[in-house]
């Protein structure tokens, strides 16, 4: 039943990696935000958090829309990149990464930032007091006790990636072979004759890899916490 047709494998493996391109490349950001957001107070900090997260409350197409308008080719930032280094986000598979990383940054972000507000900061000051630098209070101590958070933030990143559908199909349309993701596909599928047993197909694919996502966050958060916990 879940034999997949050369169509529908397609779609799997450019998901996989978009999903994957997209939270790699995100995840030093998400990394640096979060740090920003909990180490550190400035103006604008509540405005700066409020655009992190809008993802979470905008339509996806809205969001999906802004990329177009900024990382199009006649865009702000679309242009100067396609003029400077001749890279285009639009309508291919870059883009569809580009509006995967969009969608779950917030994810990433708040997860890390909730890991790094419990780190014990007397730790790193007692390293401070020893002689240790900033980085390597950061690199050997703070990275390591929050690992358990980067780790559930880049799964369910990922997992939110594999989904998308509305910020991707807005803003690099859905061109079999190129753009369409698993849920473009399954959307192509119900909009024809005879596609519902492929559709169902790539439902089950859908939930598998969802399930999986989320048990493996938590197995391998909990894995971490306890051997951090162990070694502290």
């Amino acid at each position: 039943m879940l034999t997949l047709t050369p169509v529908e494998s397609a779609a799997l493996l450019l998901s996989l990696r978009v999903a994957f391109v997209g939270t790699v490349c995100s995840l030093p950001l998400a990394l640096a935000v979060a740090w920003l957001l909990a180490r550190r107070r400035f103006v604008g900090q509540q405005l700066l958090n409020g655009v992190v997260h809008l993802p979470l409350v905008l339509p996806p197409v809205v969001v999906g829309f802004a990329l177009l308008v900024l990382f199009g080719r006649h865009g702000p930032v679309g242009g100067w990149l396609y003029d400077v280094f001749g890279l285009t986000f639009a309508f291919n598979w870059k883009g569809a990464a580009l509006a995967a990383a969009a969608m779950g940054f917030p994810l990433m972000t708040r997860a890390m930032r909730l890991s790094l507000e419990t780190v014990d900061r007397r730790l790193e000051a007692a390293a401070r007091t020893l002689g240790a630098s900033r980085s390597r209070v950061f690199w050997t101590i703070t990275l390591p006790l929050m690992s358990p958070g980067i780790l559930t933030g880049a799964i369910l990143g990922f997992a939110r990636s594999m989904g998308e559908f509305g910020a991707t199909i807005t803003f690099v349309s859905n061109i079999p072979g190129e753009t369409q993701t698993l849920p473009l596909a399954l959307y192509a599928f119900t909009q024809v004759p005879g596609g519902d047993p492929p559709a169902f197909r790539l439902c089950v694919i859908a939930v598998i890899v969802a399930m999986a996502a989320l048990f493996a966050s938590e197995v391998m958060a909990r894995r971490l916490d306890r051997s951090v916990r162990g070694a502290s």
